[in-house]
C-alpha cells in the first residue's frame, strides 16, 4: 500500500517535482546535463545498496533468530523485539494472499517510479533520493513476493502494553521515508512556484 501511495503522489505531481530553478548558468544544456548525471549518481546506488540492505538484513535476521528457541530477541524491554514474521499481504495484511496482485501491484509502482526518475528534469536532490529509496524498497518486497511463496519476511515488532504495530522490515522504512521525502520536497516545490508567481507579478 505504501508503493501504490508513493506511485500515486508521484503522478499527481510529476509536473511539480519538474519545476526547476533558474541556474543563472551561462550553458544551460551543460548545466542541467550535470545535474541528470548527479541525479543517477545517487538514484542508482542508493538503490543497489537499498536492496542489498534489505535482503541481508533479512537472511541474517531470520538466521539467527530461527536458532532461538522462542524465535524472538528483545531489544527495548517493552517497546521492540526482533521477531520471525511473514506476511503474505501487503500493508496491515491487506489483499493477503492474492499473490498475483501483489505482485503486479508492486511492479507497476516500480515501473511508474522507473519512468518518473528518468523522465524527470527536477533540480533537487530530495527527489533522486526519495526515488531510490522507493525503488529499493519495492524491489526488496518483491523479491519476497516472488520468492518467498508470495510472503514478505518481517521481523522489526514495535508495541507498547496491549497496543502493537505490524511487523515491519528495512524495506518498509525505505518506502516510508521516500513518502516523506516526496512531501517535503512537493511542498518545497509548491512554495517556490507561489514565490515565483509574485515576483512575476
Amino acid at each position: 500500500m505504501l508503493a501504490v501511495l508513493c506511485a500515486f503522489m508521484l503522478c499527481v505531481n510529476y509536473e511539480r517535482l519538474n519545476v526547476r530553478e533558474d541556474s543563472g548558468q551561462p550553458n544551460a544544456a551543460q548545466y542541467a546535463t550535470g545535474n541528470r548525471r548527479m541525479a543517477h549518481f545517487i538514484f542508482w546506488p542508493l538503490v543497489a545498496v537499498g536492496i542489498a540492505l534489505d535482503l541481508v538484513s533479512k537472511w541474517a535476521v531470520f538466521s539467527w533468530l530461527e536458532q532461538k528457541p522462542s524465535n524472538t530477541v528483545s531489544i527495548i524491554n517493552g517497546f521492540l523485539r526482533l521477531v520471525v514474521a511473514e506476511n503474505p499481504g501487503g500493508a496491515f495484511g491487506i489483499a493477503a494472499g492474492k499473490y498475483y496482485l501483489l505482485v503486479a501491484v508492486s511492479a507497476l509502482a516500480l515501473i511508474v517510479v522507473l519512468a518518473i526518475f528518468l523522465l524527470s528534469t527536477t533540480e533537487r536532490k530530495l527527489v533522486p533520493i526519495a526515488l531510490g529509496l522507493f525503488a529499493a524498497g519495492v524491489c526488496g518486497n518483491l523479491w519476497d513476493r516472488i520468492f518467498n511463496d508470495g510472503s514478505v519476511r518481517d521481523f522489526i515488532d514495535v508495541y507498547y502494553r496491549q497496543y502493537h504495530w505490524p511487523a515491519f522490515n528495512i524495506a518498509d522504512i525505505m518506502l516510508c521515508v521516500a513518502v516523506g521525502l516526496l512531501i517535503v520536497s512537493t511542498v518545497f516545490t509548491e512554495r517556490l512556484s507561489r514565490r515565483r508567481g509574485r515576483q512575476h507579478k
